[in-house]
């Protein structure tokens, strides 16, 4: 039998005008001019295992690397919540341990209440998730300051199969190589200590996003996506 590797990634759909409307939407949003009134801002999140070892670890020497058993015990699990202000170069990351639609809406509360207090709205890149919707404000507050909150934010939702373009996917995929991948992180508290360190260091070298793709080369480089008239 012939072995055959397999490689897996998104395969944007062909002649899908939804798809286009969406790309090109969130393409202009990046094109915008920075404004600290009206910032963009895009989030993510991701699911995490937490793990803890079963066995002390033997610290590493001079002569052989730290060693780690390789059976481990889950610890449950946990949600990364990434946002990403590319133009300013700065990212919050925070972890809970649920990824709900109130769990996101306080997520976002406590932006527009902190960092952007004084912004007149904020321009929120996302993908459509089922959680991250209007609605979601409503189940996490009275109706009154739902509303406030909705009136606060621009949302701009990435196409479905077109992940790759919310900015803050590309930020958290930072975050998992450099902070966390490979690594047992047991307890909501190592993983908040973690992240947050990672984000303290990132803020501090302030990489910004060059973000070069825009919409008249989506136009020529992704023409299949665009129906045929």
């Amino acid at each position: 039998m012939t072995n055959r590797k397999i490689q897996y990634w998104v395969i944007p759909p062909d002649a899908d005008a939804e798809f286009a409307a969406c790309m090109e939407d969130v393409l202009e949003t990046y094109a915008q001019p920075y404004d600290a009134a009206v910032p963009v801002v895009c989030m993510d999140e991701q699911p995490v295992q937490l793990t803890k070892e079963t066995r002390k670890p033997i610290a590493a020497t001079r002569k052989h690397p730290q060693r780690v058993d390789y059976e481990y015990e889950r610890a449950g699990t946990a949600c990364i919540f990434m946002f990403a202000e590319p133009l300013s170069g700065w990212r919050k990351v925070s972890a809970r341990p649920r990824r709900t639609k109130i769990d996101w809406a306080l997520e976002i509360e406590e932006l527009l209440r902190t960092r952007y207090a004084d912004a007149e709205k904020v321009i929120l890149v996302c993908d459509n998730l089922n959680t991250h919707t209007r609605g979601a404000f409503y189940e996490a507050f009275d109706a009154r300051k739902a509303r406030e909150l909705v009136r606060r934010i621009e949302f701009h939702y990435t196409p479905k199969h077109g992940s790759w373009l919310n900015i803050a996917e590309n930020e958290l995929s930072s975050l998992t190589r450099q902070s966390i991948s490979g690594r047992r992180i047991e307890s909501m508290e190592m993983l908040r200590t973690e992240t947050s360190a990672w984000a303290d260091f990132s803020n501090e070298k302030q990489r910004g996003v060059d973000w070069q793709f825009t919409v008249e080369k989506a136009r020529v480089k992704l023409k299949s996506l665009y129906p045929n008239l």
